[in-house]
């Protein structure tokens, strides 16, 4: 069977399976303990992890830690200029949604109690977004963040690492019918359903978010949509591992 009616087109021309080009680099930022640009294709976002030798006033005393995460598009990270959130005087509803979504997905993998009394801010910047935003954060911020963690080990100020997995994002959709995998903007604004998984190396499910912008789907698509999210966080999670194995320069 010719695979054009199999698979119908995408927007992009990639198969219905087939990620972005994604690329993860490491130690971008000269000052953060631990930094990576993270792109996925058209999509980039620069992770930064600062350490804070304090914790929030809620957990003074109770001898753990602390991961959080900010997250904010630079006003021409998209097609046309938006004004910067902090001239508005407060962050628009999405924006704080997608930050505690990528804290959350952070610390479902970080025993808190053996990073001692001190706080981890994931700063996530959109350079520029063609969809995906908040998948390659959570992408990268894992990347930022183990390498911020390489940094107290090497200082001797934890005995063992408090990352108990990795933790990687991938949006997935229904596009002309077909469950495809990592959708561009041209795709997002024109799909039948999308959906963005957070998943960790151990193929446990931190969080899913799955929305029918046209007709209900069934449990069928929805199968497929996730098999596709398995299949393309094992890629994120071996260029995770890639990244930070790269010293800093």
């Amino acid at each position: 069977m010719n695979e054009s009616i199999m698979h119908p087109a995408r927007p992009s021309g990639r198969n219905f399976n087939e990620l972005r080009q994604i690329k993860l680099t490491p130690h971008f930022a000269k000052h953060a303990e631990g930094s990576c640009l993270v792109e996925f294709g058209d999509t980039h976002v620069l992770c930064t992890a600062s350490i804070d030798e304090r914790v929030p006033a809620f957990l003074r005393g109770q001898g753990r830690g602390w991961v959080t995460a900010e997250y904010g598009m630079l006003p021409r990270s998209t097609h046309s200029r938006m004004d910067r959130e902090a001239n508005k005087g407060k962050q628009s509803g999405r924006t704080m949604e997608i930050q505690r979504l990528i804290g959350r997905s952070l610390r479902a993998i970080t025993n808190l109690s053996k990073l001692g009394e001190r706080q981890i801010v994931i700063d996530c910047d959109v350079l520029q977004a063609d969809g995906g935003t908040r998948t390659a954060a959570i992408t990268g911020g894992w990347v930022a963040l183990a390498i911020a963690i390489e940094k107290l080990l090497l200082q001797g100020k934890i005995e063992t690492s408090p990352l108990t997995d990795q933790v990687a994002a991938i949006s997935c959709g229904i596009h002309n019918n077909q469950a495809v995998l990592d959708l561009d903007y041209a795709e997002d604004s024109t799909a039948q359903a999308d959906a963005n998984f957070v998943i960790t190396s151990n193929n446990q499910v931190v969080e899913f978010q799955a929305t029918a912008e046209d007709v209900p789907f069934d449990k069928s698509k929805f199968d497929e949509m996730w098999l596709l999210a398995q299949q393309g966080c094992a890629e994120l999670f071996n260029k995770q591992l890639d990244a930070t194995r790269q010293e800093r320069p």
